[in-house]
């Protein structure tokens, strides 16, 4: 009788959480705990630790938030992407899909999932990223190839569409009520340029002055957060 060989173990995907609340990534570690072949390397809650987190982990799966505790998601992503080209990486996120996953795709992510959808869709989207494909909603997939054809409808909100990412993340600033002064040191800029991006912004948003784009952030993290 010949011998018998049995087959290598699958090795376990390693995976690194960047998620601004603890809680939040508690309960991704948990259900995941439970998942064959998948392993929690690391957890950060902003962009510098994310980044000593990667070198340390060498994860093959990266899990990223867009708002966190210093720094923000897609310039992460960038960041991650312009050093380790081959990385995946999968955003989970509460803003919307529509304003936020084409960007986090641009800067060099794999996926995008929607928190609210997490609980039953982040294996799926996991194994789907890792395989090596992107993961999409239907809805903006949908929105994707209609665009592709030429047969899509105008986003409804095209104003906010139009700013660059920096510029949307100091409109999110703005929302949170942080002053221009608070802005740049937050973002590591010139309170000038931190002054340009705004008054960009406002150009944009077509907004007369300053109380104007204050209020119209403040509405717009109430909508989208």
């Amino acid at each position: 009788m010949g011998a018998t060989f049995a087959e290598p173990a699958k090795r376990h995907a390693r995976i690194l959480l960047v998620d601004d609340h603890a809680l939040i990534r508690y309960g991704m570690k948990e259900l995941l705990s439970h998942e064959p072949h998948l392993e929690v390397c690391g957890e950060a809650e902003d962009v510098d630790d994310a980044l000593l987190q990667v070198e340390a982990t060498c994860p093959d799966l990266i899990i990223i938030d867009i708002s966190l505790k210093h720094g923000n998601g897609i310039e992460l992503i960038k960041r991650i992407s312009a050093r380790h080209p081959n990385k995946r990486i999968l955003v989970s996120s509460m803003h919307d899909e529509s304003l936020f996953a084409e960007r986090a795709l641009h800067a060099g992510a794999h996926g995008y999932l929607n928190k609210q959808e997490a609980t039953d869709k982040l294996t799926e989207a996991i194994h789907h990223v890792l395989d090596g494909h992107i993961y999409l909603s239907v809805e903006m997939t949908d929105n994707f190839l209609q665009r592709m054809s030429g047969n899509h409808e105008p986003l409804e909100d095209l104003s906010v569409e139009r700013l660059t990412d920096r510029e949307l993340e100091v409109f999110e600033l703005i929302g949170q009520g942080l002053a221009t002064r608070q802005i740049a040191g937050r973002l590591h800029i010139s309170i000038k340029t931190a002054d340009s991006h705004r008054e960009h912004i406002r150009d944009k948003l077509n907004l007369a002055n300053s109380a104007q784009l204050a209020r119209h952030a403040v509405q717009w993290i109430l909508e989208n957060h």
